[in-house]
């Protein structure tokens, strides 16, 4: 019989890939764009765009308590279902194999994103670029080790 799939752990993995994701993205425009906290408040508003509507998308791009809000129930939800999706990928597999899956995943879901949603929202096109690209795979990195980690040290504390 396998090893059924940790829903939990996979939901922490979720949290901590989506809290690196965000930390690579906005390391990355520090480091070679200088263009924050603008960029930030920017791709805030095209998230928030899928539940509040368009309205908050014109400029100017400022800093909002409600599109932060929403922003980031959005940004944590997806980042759990994703979590969620490759935890059912790399549930048997070994770290090594959990970390290319997860490089694989997150180019996947760059992808799926950024050229086949923004077909339903158009808005997200401007966000195609490499720092883009880098983040999804840090996240699909992220979230396979975390997941891993606390999978292997829960099966090592109780062995079947």
């Amino acid at each position: 019989m396998g090893i059924a799939v940790d829903w939990k752990t996979a939901v922490y993995a979720g949290i901590a890939g989506g809290v690196v994701a965000t930390l690579v993205q906005i390391t990355l425009w520090w480091a070679f764009w200088d263009v924050l906290p603008g960029i930030f408040y920017r791709d805030a508003r095209l998230t928030a765009a899928l539940l509040l509507g368009t309205a908050v998308l014109p400029p100017p791009v400022t800093f909002d308590w409600l599109v932060m809000l929403v922003a980031t129930l959005i940004h944590f939800s997806l980042s759990i279902v994703c979590a969620i999706i490759l935890a059912c990928m790399i549930n048997r597999c070994a770290m090594f194999g959990a970390v290319l899956i997860g490089g694989l995943w997150g180019l996947s879901l760059f992808v799926i994103n950024l050229y086949g949603f923004t077909q339903l929202f158009p808005w997200f096109e401007v966000t195609r670029d490499w720092i883009t690209l880098l983040t999804h795979i840090a996240f699909g990195i992220s979230a396979a080790v975390v997941y891993q980690a606390l999978t292997s040290r829960k099966r090592s504390a109780f062995p079947a």
